[in-house]
């Protein structure tokens, strides 16, 4: 059975907090794993929630400032301990190849596990797999810095009264899906589009087009809210979101499930950024990130 869900590792943004862990989000799509911004204490947060190095087989780093990246050293020597034995990419801002080369090689060990490195150096497609296609946007913040869209090809759904209109059962159904059609009935006229999952991920950013482009149209966004609308002018100096940018931003592009995470230590609980995303005008389903939650992905339309 396949598994899509959001593991939360980590929400907190520059400064951890006594209950919030430094970045870290692994998300599940089916048989892959895919490790988001693996900020300080990210290891011993993979333990608390479940999850191993074999379960990794991406680690996307959206820039090179500490509370998203500084736990990359002791991900990759967990990932060469336990002897992962499929391979292992990693997708980071080509400007930060230094940063990441000293992550990766931050102490000594025994590296027996290779890391394809695939830094990212534009907006367009970084991966295709049979499941997905990993894309890049360019973000606004003082660093360069990346988001991340995965997208689903669109399948086909299979209609029953239609199926059955045409006489079409039993082993037919798997035939005509294969072949395009079957005795003169084509797939089209028993079947209908469905729309493949879209989910993105937006860390440290100001609003900015890249924003945009990577929440348009997704089942589930993952973005930062560092502020509470009334600290704006500290979020557009510091090059991040608020609450209610990060609210609008999901309601222009049609976002079904929105995740606010990246809290500043200023705030003490979660209840004002859900407040203020309400405010804001966004009405699907709103979750206010805690460490080790567990948020599934939407069930497609």
């Amino acid at each position: 059975m396949s598994v899509r869900e959001l593991v939360v590792l980590g929400t907190a943004s520059q400064v951890p907090t006594r209950h919030r862990n430094h970045n870290g989000y692994l998300l599940r799509w089916d048989g892959e794993g895919i490790l988001f911004d693996p900020g300080e204490g990210t290891q011993r947060q993979m333990l608390r929630a479940g999850v191993a190095a074999h379960d990794l087989n991406r680690i996307c780093v959206t820039h090179f400032h500490g509370d998203h990246s500084l736990g990359l050293a002791g991900v990759i020597q967990r990932i060469n301990l336990d002897r992962v034995p499929h391979e292992i990419t990693a997708h980071y801002p080509r400007s930060g190849q230094r940063f990441f080369d000293r992550l990766r090689y931050a102490t000594a060990y025994r590296e027996t596990v290779g890391i394809t490195e695939a830094p990212v150096a534009a907006d367009g497609p970084l991966a295709r797999t049979g499941g997905y296609t990993l894309e890049a946007r360019k973000l606004s913040h003082p660093v360069e810095s990346y988001g991340y869209r995965i997208v689903e090809p669109d399948g086909r759904r299979m209609l029953p009264e239609r199926l059955a209109a045409h006489g079409i059962k039993g082993p037919d159904v798997g035939r005509i899906q294969r072949e395009g059609s079957l005795g003169g009935v084509p797939l089209d006229a028993v079947s209908e589009t469905r729309r493949g999952q879209r989910f993105a991920f937006v860390m440290d950013t100001r609003l900015c087009d890249g924003v945009d482009a990577l929440a348009e149209g997704c089942d589930m966004l993952v973005i930062e809210s560092t502020f509470l609308d009334e600290d704006e002018e500290l979020a557009v100096e510091h090059g991040h979101l608020t609450a209610g940018q990060a609210a609008r931003v999901a309601r222009g592009g049609g976002v079904r499930h929105l995740v606010l995470t990246h809290f500043s230590q200023r705030y003490t609980g979660p209840e004002e950024f859900e407040r203020q995303a309400r405010a804001a005008g966004y009405d699907g389903e709103l979750t206010v990130a805690h460490d080790l939650l567990r948020v599934p992905v939407p069930k497609r339309r």
